[in-house]
């Protein structure tokens, strides 16, 4: 209770204890999470108050007193029936609404990333547009060394994801999203941030031994910053395709033990 007090967290009240948003998408999700919250605390006190109520005024009051047994109440049992329905449509709903809106990818987003979750790492493949001089760069992570990804802000980014050897899920807290990277699937969203500054990212599905240390850094700059830490990257050397990102598209293993089948 006296850690909630803290200055540095009294914002935390207002966004359910949810991060500072840091994309276009966060009013959408936040405005979802807030009103399921509400949904349910609603749901919470009808349900806790009749409870209490019908123990209090249908409690046996004395050895000759039984309370009245009502079975095969009509109206009560549609109520049932019919009051749950209602609420989860209008759940489903809404789910759904914004489901469909933010997963909705444009044919032509600013940025192409080829994100890459590997044992136990990430890699960071800039494709497209953000090659330079014709030749793809790429961020590479160890679990001692986490990897930066750099975004510029105010541009759309879509991410595809890709993974060479177990489930893993990409996961940036300030943009309120996350998506399984699957061994064999060509996941992908696409966000817009639209605040600078420094976050972090971290695997969501428990994948190993060193899964706590799938983390990385997320440095959401000026497009000009952008560029240049692109620009960094080629002078480092860091150019092609590199080793996990040319093995995301298999499955690690599988062609072995067909091949073993066989």
């Amino acid at each position: 209770m006296l850690a909630s007090c803290s200055k540095d967290s009294d914002n935390e009240w207002l966004r359910m204890a949810l991060p500072k948003s840091a994309s276009t998408d966060g009013e959408q999700l936040f405005g979802l999470w807030l009103g399921a919250w509400i949904a349910v605390g609603v749901t919470f006190l009808i349900v806790f108050t009749l409870i209490i109520w019908s123990s209090i005024r249908y409690r046996r009051r004395s050895d000759d007193y039984v309370p009245v047994q009502v079975r095969y109440h009509l109206p009560i049992e549609m109520l049932y029936t019919v009051a749950p329905v209602i609420a989860v449509a209008a759940f489903f709903f809404h789910t759904v609404e914004v489901q469909n809106d933010i997963t909705e990818e444009s044919k032509n987003p600013d940025h192409v990333i080829t994100v890459v979750g590997q044992k136990w790492a990430w890699t960071f493949d800039y494709m497209g547009e953000d090659a330079v001089n014709g030749k793809d760069v790429f961020d590479a992570g160890a679990p001692d060394d986490i990897a930066d990804l750099y975004l510029p802000v105010g541009e759309s980014v879509r991410f595809e994801l890709r993974s060479p050897d177990v489930i893993h899920s990409f996961w940036i807290p300030e943009f309120y999203r996350k998506l399984d990277v699957v061994p064999g699937e060509e996941n992908s969203f696409e966000v817009t941030p639209d605040r600078e500054g420094t976050f972090k990212g971290r695997c969501a599905e428990l994948c190993g031994m060193y899964h706590s240390r799938m983390l990385f850094n997320v440095h959401v700059v000026s497009p000009e910053e952008y560029d240049a830490h692109l620009r960094e990257l080629e002078a480092d050397g860091n150019v092609g395709a590199p080793m996990g990102g040319a093995e995301s598209h298999t499955i690690k293993g599988l062609e072995e033990a067909e091949e073993e089948a066989s």
